[in-house]
């Protein structure tokens, strides 16, 4: 090179070389596939989340407490949202400046895994009974270690940071232990209690379920109308109007008779519940008459004679299923009577002599049915409320109140369902059985069955085993809810689990409503379950009083042997010796409960085995003097699961929730919001998402998703975030290429010397920090996305990008302009890049250390804070003056559009435009600005007026009229602007003056 340039002939000078293009080894092509196991193997040698704790120590605590999946299977797109959205809370958490600690965990007791065993014991034509309870166990522990294992690979391939190395599991010994110590705190306060109640019950898999083990799908019901005759009716029989007819004292003197030879009609979807009947519901709310069939064809069970009584409003409806052509009202049947009078049981004189009452019942409604509702105790909990709470009346009427056991595990009727012994009400299969068809043709024999029909409906259906389940009385363990006990303050677990519903903050708030409702009406929790593979409910019970054994030294001593064995150790002292004997009890005089806890115990517990015995997860919230804070996040569906028996669990031994904030997410549905399901073939797989597209694009999926609805997802939605992912990146790879240029010798350090435009964009940045942050603060992710997107599509690349690459590519190094925008280029990246790195995990860490090499030993996006923007930056004025200018440069830029599409300019820099701005504002913000830099023209010229008829014009942008002109000169052969030849330097005739600059101080030869 020389001091001189010569008179080398322009075309055949390169000039590519002198300008200050992007360069970076950050790739366009992502190849996430690929790149993310890269990064994930990285996060483990450098041991990332020890480290995250390290950066945070000291901080206030913010603990995200895993609800744990089901080790059983692999993980689907359901799991893949739940986890992601942990992930994305925990990360934006940390960033924002708490220790911000997340420990996975699982659930691995319970009837899914002991159902696995049990199949692969069929298929070896082994039987589970002939095998010892504690091998058997072993065998479940092995199969749910192996999908620990399973599903741990898969969550980390999400992405998703935690302590994978040591998580928590339900089945480790001191869970278990812990689970134990936490059912014996309810025995000891007098809140767990052994009772007979209606439960729901799987035939298939022979336990009880709890609620949240139940779903409803549709079902296809046998329903029968049956009449009670009556057997009482005392008098008098009081007058008074009815809706339908005015009742007179003649009517009533008249049809007494007729009453006392009527029958009461009920309505079941149930008719196999009919041994079980004990008495009839109605209310006084609900107007009833007497009707007296007049028209019924021949061989019909409703009768031409026949006497009902039935509720006005549905008279109608039963008379139509009954098939009868005629009928007429007789009388108003008050309330009053009903109440005293008495019914027999339709199948009397087969068993079922006994009498049956009326009582009355707010659960009665006239909606459907007859307004009459047929009660057994044994099938449903409203029927068995309303018998229990007539008890005093019911034994003043020398009625008989207990409650019979007509249906066994098995499903099938006992002795004490007379006629109908061994029928099955449901299969083993979970079909069908014969009850219900044994139950009707009786009926039909006995001259009481007044009509059939089928009704599909949402029933009841065991969510594991998918099969219909039943109601029937057996003997279980609960959890009293209304019971107001010391332990307390003399509240009942309802009250203090209300109470502590009112404390949490609900996200989305529609979540309070869900969960109180259901808190305020559920019936006591059913916690033991008839299996083998779970923690057992650890209580002896004395033979001859059936006392519960409360003994400090006995429960410590239980609980250190599972701490040390594991729950296999209640399973291997068969009679209570090892715990009992030491302390002078007698083995002999007490039974040993061999029931486990619902897995819904395990998994509510889990508070006192993660939270409380972990120091890295022990927080001290706010009621306790401390800022930290305990989040629990999962589907909608767990307000009636682990929520649910979380609070139960927490508030029944310690008086509080064990969290302060509960977040709630949809469902996965595909593209049409449909179920997903193998047999439609709409399965969205995570792990072939990541195989194709890789766990970024997911995680762009769940953070731009409105999470509080179900999410829809499939290959064309999926498209579309690859798509916005590609400019995403894009717009990072050309940062990074550009900073390639940048160093810190060059940093303009005072914002206010910087031109307008980097000091509008400093302003974009401080005004868009706090909004990410409180977006991020309030678990809005798919704010974040927008407002990110938006801004680094619309307002970087588009916009402030698109004008500064001439001056970035193109001006002397000394150049004030392009040290300016390297520098807002630099705070751009830095800000951008750890506002997206909770989303985009594995993009922002590639990003960051293709940025900062020097950190690629030990350091990582993820141990930062988010970037601040400094309120300095704030210039509302120059922002509003901007705005002004932007609306004048979206018409230049449509008029020239229109140029391009008429193929009559290429690039913007050929034009030269005229725009005539009317408005007075506008041409003001206009003053002091290169409009044609703003607009990337070769020239701008700017005239006061309205502008010629012709001109280009946008519809909302008023008082700016572009007139399209060619720009006069020659094309710079460097930046390829128009401009004056005779302005260019000696030496350098084919390059602007500012080029010549530029070529000058990078020595080159002209």
């Amino acid at each position: 090179m020389t001091d001189k340039p010569d008179a080398q002939d322009s075309k055949t000078r390169d000039y590519s070389q002198t300008l200050f293009l992007p360069q970076t080894e950050f790739p366009m092509r992502a190849g996430l596939p690929q790149r993310e196991p890269e990064l994930l193997a990285r996060w483990e040698k450098m041991d990332l989340y020890r480290k995250l704790r390290e950066t945070a120590k000291g901080r206030d605590r913010f603990v995200l407490h895993d609800g744990p999946p089901y080790a059983n299977g692999n993980i689907h797109i359901g799991h893949a949202l739940n986890k992601i959205l942990k992930d994305l809370v925990v990360r934006s958490q940390q960033m924002l400046g708490h220790d911000s600690n997340y420990v996975p965990g699982w659930d691995c007791h319970g009837l899914p895994i002991e159902w696995k065993i049990e199949e692969q014991y069929r298929a070896k034509g082994l039987n589970k009974d002939d095998v010892p309870v504690v091998e058997f166990r072993k065998e479940c522990r092995a199969f749910a270690e192996h999908w620990v294992d399973v599903q741990r690979k898969e969550f980390k391939r999400l992405g998703v940071e935690g302590d994978w190395a040591d998580p928590y599991l339900t089945m480790a010994y001191p869970a278990e232990a812990q689970i134990a110590r936490e059912i014996m705190k309810f025995a000891e306060t007098a809140q767990l209690y052994r009772g007979s109640k209606p439960v729901m019950w799987s035939v298939v898999e022979k336990t009880a379920l709890a609620e949240a083990e139940v779903e409803y799908e549709e079902h296809v019901s046998d329903t029968v109308f049956v009449a009670f005759p009556l057997i009482d009716v005392p008098g008098p029989f009081p007058v008074s109007g009815s809706n339908s007819t005015e009742t007179t004292f003649h009517d009533t003197v008249e049809h007494a008779a007729d009453l006392r030879n009527a029958a009461i009609v009920i309505w079941t979807t149930t008719p196999w519940t009919m041994p079980g009947n004990r008495a009839i519901s109605y209310s006084r709310k609900v107007p009833y008459g007497l009707y007296r069939v007049t028209e019924a064809p021949e061989g019909n069970w409703a009768k031409a004679g026949s006497l009902y009584v039935i509720a006005d409003t549905l008279a109608e409806s039963v008379f139509k299923a009954a098939k009868v052509g005629a009928y007429v009202r007789l009388m108003t049947v008050d309330a009053s009577v009903l109440e005293r009078s008495t019914a027999a049981h339709p199948l009397r004189g087969h068993g079922y002599d006994f009498d049956v009452p009326l009582l009355d019942g707010d659960h009665v409604t006239d909606d459907a049915g007859t307004g009459f509702v047929h009660t057994a105790p044994g099938h449903g909990r409203e029927d068995f409320d309303i018998w229990t709470a007539s008890g005093r009346k019911l034994a003043e009427r020398g009625i008989e109140t207990r409650i019979p056991y007509t249906v066994d595990a098995d499903g099938r009727f006992t002795k004490e369902a007379p006629g109908f012994e061994g029928r099955q009400v449901i299969t083993d299969k979970g079909e069908k059985g014969d009850a219900n068809e044994a139950v009707i043709k009786a009926l039909a024999a006995s001259g009481h069955l007044v009509a059939r029909g089928r009704l599909k409906h949402q029933y009841p259906h065991s969510w594991r085993s998918k099969k219909p389940v039943i109601f029937r009385n057996t003997p279980q363990w609960f959890i009293a809810m209304d019971k107001a006990v010391d332990a307390l303050g003399n509240r009942t677990l309802r009250e203090v689990a209300l109470s502590a519903i009112k404390d949490t903050q609900w996200v989305p708030a529609a979540g309070e409503n869900r969960i109180n409702g259901m808190i305020a009406n559920r019936p006591d929790w059913v916690v033991s379950r008839q299996r083998s593979w779970g923690v057992p409910i650890t209580v002896f019970v004395e033979k001859d009083t059936a006392e519960i054994l409360v003994d400090a030294r006995v429960n410590a001593a239980i609980a250190d042997a599972f701490e040390a064995e594991g729950a296999d150790a209640w399973f291997t002292d068969t009679d209570g010796a090892r715990f009992l004997k030491p302390f002078g009890y007698d083995p002999a005089r007490y039974e040993r409960v061999t029931d486990v806890l619902d897995v819904w115990f395990d998994s509510g517990s889990t508070h006192a085995f993660t939270l409380e015995k972990r120091p890295d997860l022990r927080a001290r919230r706010r009621g306790e003097g401390g800022n930290d804070r305990v989040m629990y996040l999962e589907g909608s569906d767990q307000h009636r699961g682990w929520f649910h028996s979380s609070l139960l669990e927490s508030c029944g031994t310690r008086g509080r929730a064990p969290y302060d904030i509960v977040l709630t997410h949809g469902f996965c549905l595909d593209e049409k919001g449909e179920k997903m399901s193998k047999s439609k073939g709409n399965v969205t797989a995570p792990q072939d998402v990541i195989k194709e597209s890789g766990a970024d694009i997911l995680r762009l999926w769940v953070a731009a998703a409105d999470y509080s609805d179900d999410l829809r997802i499939g290959k064309e939605i999926l498209k579309t975030f690859v798509e916005t992912y590609r400019k995403l990146r894009n717009t990072m790879r050309w940062m990074l290429g550009t900073l390639a240029h940048f160093s810190e010798d060059i940093r303009v350090a005072d914002p206010a010397s910087m031109p307008e435009l980097e000091r509008l964009m400093l302003h974009r940045l401080a005004e868009l920090g706090p909004q990410v942050a409180d977006a991020y603060r309030t678990y809005d992710y798919k704010r974040v996305v927008t407002l990110l997107s938006q801004f680094m599509n619309t307002e970087l690349s588009a916009f402030y990008f698109d004008i500064r690459k001439d001056a970035l590519y193109c001006d002397p190094l000394s150049s004030h302009v392009r040290k300016s925008a390297l520098t807002v280029v630099d705070h751009l990246f830095r800000c951008l890049t750890t506002w997206l790195a909770p989303i985009l995990v594995f993009t922002g860490e590639e990003a960051w250390l293709e940025r900062y090499p020097e950190k690629k030993a030990e350091g990582s996006v993820h141990l930062e804070l988010f970037a601040e923007a400094p309120a300095s930056w704030l210039d509302p004025e120059l922002a509003e003056r901007w705005s002004k200018i932007r609306r004048v440069r979206r018409a230049v830029t449509g008029a020239l559009e229109l140029e391009r599409a008429a193929k009559r300019i290429g690039s913007s820099l050929e034009a030269a435009p005229e725009v005539h701005v009317a408005d007075p504002d506008l041409r003001a913000a206009l003053l002091g600005l290169d409009l044609a830099e703003a607009c990337i023209t070769s020239g701008v010229k700017v005239v006061a007026g309205e502008g010629p008829a012709e001109a280009f014009r946008l519809a909302d942008v008023p008082g700016v009229a572009v007139v399209p002109e060619r720009a006069a000169g020659v094309k710079c052969a460097r930046s390829w602007k128009y401009f004056d030849p005779a302005t260019a330097e000696p030496g350098y005739p084919d390059v602007t003056p500012r080029d010549a600059k530029a070529l000058r101080e990078l020595g080159q030869v002209a």
